[in-house]
């Protein structure tokens, strides 16, 4: 695993905990990877990891190591995934797959000739293995909200309200390409389209830098990301959705909130209360309908064969556990080395698709809100 920090600490865990939940190949930590050499040595020790080490290039090439697992800011997602895939490794990156559209588009060429050499190219998208956003897709997917109308999906945090908050690789341009857009924008988008089972065909959107200077290690410092979002997304199904971001939405702590809206039935999920999933079926006489409460937590819910007892929630990390399940059960399916593997959803052909809408999203906003077209 390539660092160490939030997302490190969020993968080490569902690593460390993914074959107590799940019946998976069995595997070992071997190497945590980070650029300074006393905290790598110290997050290895208290993360559970057999070794640590500074150079991501000389532990990519040794042959115990099977699966690359990249936790770095999206600047560095390019040229360590190349590698490691030209290197023969499995790779799960974390999302969004690249900075720019450039950078996808090579990371994607890389992953489809890794693919064909029986390899697996997977893409972080996390929250798709939330158990109640998957049964959100199985209702779908069964045609239980009929067809699908229009979607609204906003994803809000607070923690940039504080204009003294300081300077971070995520507010500069150059290290996370995008601001809000692409750290949680990535993941409203990567919903509206994985959910609705549609694709983006065209976008209008805007951006805006509320806070324009931050407190850095040598003084004042611009800010070249923006901090809230919002986009239309016009959709190959028909339907449209709206989808809004911010960092500075105060009291938002992590909500995530879909609401998807169909012929015959209609859903809302807020991440805040993760468990929950509210469905309200428009077939039923209309003296009949609301929305109902669905506990999904029940043995017969997604990914729930692996946890606690009816009733017994799960939480945020829980989800990553699951995405370390269906990663390892991609490479055990694969029939051998020298076939195709099992493809893992979403990909990297799929990053590169959701890189292009965030794109247009930006160059939409430059073209003050016109409509791009993907």
């Amino acid at each position: 695993m390539i660092g160490y920090a939030f997302m490190g600490r969020a993968h080490s865990q569902a690593w460390r905990t993914v074959a107590a939940a799940f019946d998976v190949l069995p595997l070992a930590r071997r190497v945590i990877v980070g650029r300074d050499d006393a905290a790598v040595a110290q997050a290895a020790e208290r993360l559970g990891w057999q070794e640590h080490a500074t150079d991501w290039h000389e532990v990519i090439a040794r042959e115990d190591i099977d699966i690359v697992d990249i936790c770095t800011p999206g600047f560095l997602h390019a040229e360590i995934a190349i590698a490691a895939l030209e290197a023969g490794k499995h790779v799960l990156c974390e999302k969004p797959l690249a900075n720019d559209t450039a950078e996808a588009e090579a990371m994607a060429r890389a992953a489809a000739a890794a693919t064909a050499r029986g390899q697996v190219a997977a893409l972080g998208f996390t929250y798709r293995r939330v158990p109640a956003l998957a049964l959100a897709r199985q209702f779908v997917q069964a045609g239980r909200l009929g067809t699908i109308c229009q979607a609204k999906v906003a994803y809000l945090q607070d923690w940039l309200v504080d204009a003294d908050a300081p300077m971070s690789w995520r507010l500069r341009k150059e290290t996370a390409g995008s601001g809000a857009l692409g750290d949680i924008g990535s993941h409203a988008i990567d919903q509206v389209q994985h959910l609705t089972g549609q694709r983006v065909t065209a976008v209008r959107g805007r951006l805006a830098t509320m806070v324009p200077q931050r407190p850095g290690p040598d003084g004042p410092e611009p800010v070249t990301v923006d901090d809230a979002a919002w986009a239309t997304l016009e959709l190959d199904g028909g339907a449209i959705a709206s989808v809004e971001v911010s960092r500075m939405a105060t009291g938002a702590k992590n909500r995530l909130t879909v609401e998807l809206y169909g012929t015959a039935g209609a859903l809302r999920f807020d991440l805040e209360n993760p468990n929950e999933l509210w469905f309200l079926d428009a077939t039923l006489p209309i003296a009949e309908q609301g929305f109902a409460r669905v506990l999904v937590t029940e043995p017969e819910h997604p990914y729930l064969e692996g946890w606690w007892p009816q009733g017994h929630v799960l939480g945020w990390e829980n989800a990553f556990s699951n995405q370390a399940r269906d990663l390892l059960l991609a490479i055990a399916a694969m029939p051998s080395a020298d076939e195709p593997a099992a493809r893992f959803s979403p990909d990297f052909a799929d990053g590169l698709a959701l890189q292009r809408v965030l794109d247009a999203i930006i160059a939409s906003d430059a073209a003050d809100g016109a409509a791009i077209a993907l």
